[in-house]
């Protein structure tokens, strides 16, 4: 495996771990950031056994100060920066007209404003290897509905985001791309059907099986098939590819 190094931020948990366990086949260091140490260090320990080395930084994104702190630690230990997968952020699925100021920026300052500070930060070094960044974003961004109107907004701003950004990479040779995965089952979407199951009067199972179908699907996706579209984003065989969204969710979206 040739030298290399990938930043996967949100790695400590769903679609963030089995990305960094994932690009261990394919990256010789991954750098692992999240807030939650204690997961990070199992997120490691996979890593490791998958065949790269890993680097932990428990560092909380919406502050300022962190992404230069990860982008320095990163060249410290490994040197270079060949890629970039910006996962972290859960925003809160709240009513448009109830979600509060500071729910809309908290939802803000950690998936918009960490992405954008950590990959400006990593630009250079980005340039230097002529990397790739992936942003994560999500099927609310093209399907915005009131019931989760934040989602909407913040994922779609990150589409856009990642299409200015690229706009600079064809120059800098850093190709940039946007992901919109659909309904994954995660811990958060499993913490979030045990809350509202019983108050529709429903196990668990029963609301697991209902949403995919009123989605118009056949069944969740799992962390591990977008972490293979994340690891193609990021390998030679996607060296053209730059600016586009792309979606995975099993059908969810009816439109073209």
């Amino acid at each position: 495996m040739s030298k290399s190094a990938a930043i996967v931020t949100g790695a400590s948990q769903g679609i963030g771990k089995a990305t960094a366990i994932r690009l261990a086949r394919d990256f010789s260091a991954l750098i692992l950031v999240a807030r939650d140490r204690a997961n990070l260090e199992q997120t490691d320990t996979a890593v490791r056994a998958a065949g790269a080395d890993a680097l932990i930084v428990d560092l909380d994104l919406t502050q300022p100060s962190s992404a230069q702190t990860i982008v320095d630690r990163t060249l410290q230990d490994f040197d270079r920066i060949d890629a970039l997968l910006n996962i972290a952020g859960a925003v809160p699925q709240i009513d448009l007209f109830e979600m509060t100021d500071e729910q809309w920026e908290a939802g803000l300052a950690l998936k918009l404003h960490g992405a954008r500070r950590l990959t400006l930060a990593a630009w250079q070094a980005l340039k230097q290897a002529k990397g790739a960044v992936v942003l994560m974003s999500g099927n609310s961004a093209v399907i915005p509905k009131a019931s989760y109107g934040a989602v909407g907004t913040i994922n779609a701003a990150i589409v856009a985001l990642a299409k200015a950004s690229s706009d600079r990479g064809i120059e800098d040779g850093v190709q940039v791309n946007s992901v919109l995965p659909g309904p994954v089952t995660t811990g958060r979407r499993r913490s979030y059907l045990e809350h509202w199951a019983p108050i529709h009067n429903m196990t668990v199972e029963e609301a697991t099986s209902r949403f995919p179908k009123e989605t118009g699907i056949a069944r969740y996706g799992k962390p591990e098939e977008i972490a293979e579209l994340m690891a193609f984003l990021v390998s030679p065989g996607a060296r053209w590819m730059t600016g586009s969204t792309l979606r995975m969710d099993g059908g969810e979206v009816k439109s073209i």
